[in-house]
């Protein structure tokens, strides 16, 4: 559905007001009928013969996607994969707001990261339920990531993008997306090594 919707915001920007199946696809690189399936799971969008309507699909697909309303991010971990999400423009065009950031280095604590002071990890349980953190962003070493995930739980936050290439043991009613940059390349080094 990510994929769709930027496809479609895509074709809207180019003055594009309606899409068939096919030109998404061809956008998206799926197939027409895995287009047709997919949006079929979440209602009826299009009419046979006349397409997507562009503009009335991106509202729905961003509905489906929890986009229609803006999302409070926390980001633990002032490093350099830290520093990098915190200044990604991207975030808040799909309405995810940076509100906060942490660390427990004393160095890089009271320093301040696109307006946002960095607060000590310490403080976090106080601060979450009035700051009402939506999203954690763990930006945090390996050897750290499950403690620093439990404190998160803990405060009520229950969502975590984890960065720490480490699986999470956590409450089924939490959910975690782990990115792994190393796998995601030895992915693409498996795609080379055996492409023919």
């Amino acid at each position: 559905m990510s994929l769709y919707l930027q496809c479609l915001e895509d074709a809207r920007q180019r003055g594009s007001t309606t899409i068939s199946s096919e030109a998404l696809a061809r956008l998206g690189g799926a197939t027409s009928a895995q287009i047709r399936h997919d949006l079929a799971i979440f209602g009826s969008f299009g009419r046979r013969g006349l397409g997507y309507p562009v503009p009335e699909l991106v509202a729905h697909l961003r509905e489906i996607l929890g986009l229609n309303r803006d999302w409070r991010l926390v980001v633990i971990g002032a490093g350099r994969i830290g520093s990098a999400l915190a200044q990604f423009p991207g975030f808040a065009d799909r309405g995810f707001t940076i509100v906060g950031v942490y660390d427990n280095d004393p160095r890089k604590i009271g320093h301040r990261w696109d307006g946002h002071p960095i607060r000590d990890i310490a403080t976090l349980a106080a601060d979450a339920p009035r700051e009402q953190y939506d999203i954690a962003v763990l930006a945090v070493p390996v050897d750290r990531a499950q403690a620093i995930a439990d404190l998160v739980v803990a405060t009520g936050i229950t969502a975590i993008l984890n960065f720490a290439p480490v699986p999470l043991r956590l409450p089924a009613s939490v959910t975690v997306k782990t990115v792994n940059m190393t796998m995601e390349l030895e992915l693409l080094s498996y795609a080379l090594a055996h492409r023919r």
